[in-house]
């Protein structure tokens, strides 16, 4: 969906998002973290046996077939279940509000070929993330409605099957290249894998590829000068990592 994604930062950072020293800031909670892991899993899971079953190369050697097809349709129908269930996580929700918007300034960071020196303000995702996002449930959505018509004949007639297969199959090959620039993006960038294996980054790292979520960050824990020209009062503490 593209919007203004201005208008609903404010109210959708959790407290967890605010800065927890002088160093760190808090990234992504716990219940996200559960959920990429989940998912990556299962993705691989997925990938692994897919190559194995429409390989011979590797079908031959690894044997099996049977089990390996049942492995596949169980990790495949399950593969939407954390994306779901993450949902009951109010640091889940606001996240996935804000990888739901394009600002005017996502689509200038995808045309820019300096979109990585820090001139363009990019909030908590840039625009990359938030298409990696769109095109990975994307992707995951068809691949579960192509696979159920393919695993239950009974619901389509054979026209609609054969069209579902032929679907999957490609899905699952873009699928599977999507999830290889992932890691391969991932692989370069030794604070970003910090940040979704322990939920913090550096300030620093933040500063220069994520400009505009420190400020929303810092303006959180910024507390409101009282009227009269007084001290300023106490900031909220950051909430529990929910």
């Amino acid at each position: 969906m593209v919007g203004s994604a201005s208008r609903t930062d404010a109210r959708t950072i959790p407290l967890a998002d605010a800065a927890t020293g002088d160093r760190e800031l808090v990234r992504f909670a716990r219940a996200e973290r559960l959920v990429h892991r989940l998912v990556a899993v299962l993705m691989v899971t997925s990938i692994g046996t897919a190559a194995v079953l429409y390989n011979g190369f590797l079908a031959v050697p690894v044997g099996h077939r049977h089990i390996v097809k049942l492995i596949h349709v169980g990790v495949g129908f399950a593969l939407p279940l954390p994306l779901l269930a993450g949902a009951l996580s109010a640091a889940y929700r606001a996240d996935l509000g804000r990888l739901n918007r394009f600002a005017p300034q996502d689509w200038h960071w995808l045309r820019s070929r300096s979109r990585r020196d820090g001139t363009i303000r990019v909030g908590k995702f840039n625009a990359g993330q938030k298409l990696n996002a769109a095109l990975s449930a994307g992707g995951i959505a068809v691949l579960f409605a192509t696979g159920t018509v393919m695993y239950f004949p009974g619901l389509a007639r054979l026209s609609w099957r054969t069209g579902a297969t032929f679907v999957h199959d490609w899905f699952a090959l873009a699928v599977g290249l999507l999830v290889l620039g992932h890691v391969s993006y991932a692989l370069r960038d030794h604070e970003a894998r910090r940040g979704m294996r322990t939920g913090r980054v550096a300030i620093e790292w933040a500063r220069r590829h994520h400009t505009a979520w420190v400020a929303e960050a810092e303006a959180v824990l910024t507390p409101p000068s009282p009227p009269g020209g007084g001290p300023p009062a106490a900031a909220r503490p950051p909430g529990p990592d929910r």
